[in-house]
């Protein structure tokens, strides 16, 4: 089973992989910043979970890359800014000098910039489906990436350090700057590969869960793993005092509420029966990765 969910997803990595390379980055040290980020290394979670749900609701993975890799694009740019000096000031992002540090401040919010954009310019290229459909991914992602989604959450969590937050607040700040492009990930693969309605929900449920998974392993890695590993400094959010889940229910207790999520996670699998096993398993990558 390990293996099955291995050489999925590096299938559907290399799929991305293989369009990220085409893109014309190059000539300019704008290009050049935007390439270092979106080129240097990272699980490629977003699009893998989208070209994931294209499938698992009957759809052609290999027909909505270039619309999976857009969603890469929003993560890398959302990466450039947590790492500037206004907002998490971490030097170093998967194992090398954060965009700031590599290019300047300016380069680097101009990067994030550019890349925000261009992946609403890959998503509203032609396709072979209805222009409503197409509007709703782009219009879903938008809301995700936007002020009601994952920037709000980021305002929530960079404007909340030294605060002291419930349960509640901090599943609320990550639901939206974690949770929100997951989501609007699973969705746009479940539109796209043609799910009813129905299925998009159960998808959306899940994903939902997922990301509060996400977050939570990442809470843990701060505190338990390594710097090299994990890629960037680890004690980040303790020399931030930041409010994360092992600093509210202590780390055994972190780790059993990642359980419960991730079981919370796969329940919304089960209508899918067997089709659903790459999710299934998708979902205990994200509580047992180690980065």
């Amino acid at each position: 089973m390990v293996n099955k969910f291995r050489q999925k997803y590096e299938y559907y990595q290399s799929l991305i992989e293989d369009y990220l390379n085409s893109l014309p980055l190059k000539g300019n040290l704008l290009a050049e910043s935007m390439a270092y980020s979106l080129m240097g290394g990272g699980k490629r979670f977003r699009p893998v979970l989208a070209l994931a749900c294209v499938e698992l609701v009957g759809g052609q993975p290999k027909e909505f890359v270039r619309e999976a890799s857009a969603l890469e694009l929003i993560h890398t740019y959302s990466l450039i800014h947590d790492d500037l000096p206004a907002m998490d000031n971490d030097d170093f992002r998967r194992g090398k000098p954060s965009n700031h540090k590599k290019f300047g401040e300016a380069a680097a919010i101009l990067a994030g910039d550019a890349l925000l954009t261009y992946s609403f310019e890959l998503l509203a290229q032609p396709l072979d489906i209805s222009p409503a459909k197409q509007l709703r991914v782009i219009r879903e992602t938008a809301q995700a990436a936007g002020w009601q989604g994952m920037v709000e959450g980021q305002v929530l969590d960079t404007l909340g350090n030294g605060q002291h937050k419930t349960l509640q607040e901090i599943e609320n700040v990550h639901k939206k700057k974690t949770g929100a492009l997951l989501i609007a990930s699973a969705r746009l693969g479940a539109i796209l590969g043609g799910g009813t309605e129905f299925e998009i929900e159960k998808i959306t449920k899940y994903a939902e869960y997922l990301g509060l998974a996400f977050q939570i392993q990442d809470d843990i890695l701060d505190v338990v793993g390594e710097s090299e590993t994990i890629g960037k400094p680890a004690g980040s959010d303790q020399k931030l005092a930041k409010s994360t889940y092992p600093s509210l229910l202590g780390l055994d207790g972190a780790r059993e509420h990642l359980a419960k999520t991730i079981n919370q996670a796969k329940e919304q699998m089960e209508y899918f029966g067997t089709k659903a096993e790459f999710l299934l398993a998708l979902a205990d990558y994200a509580a047992e990765r180690n980065y």
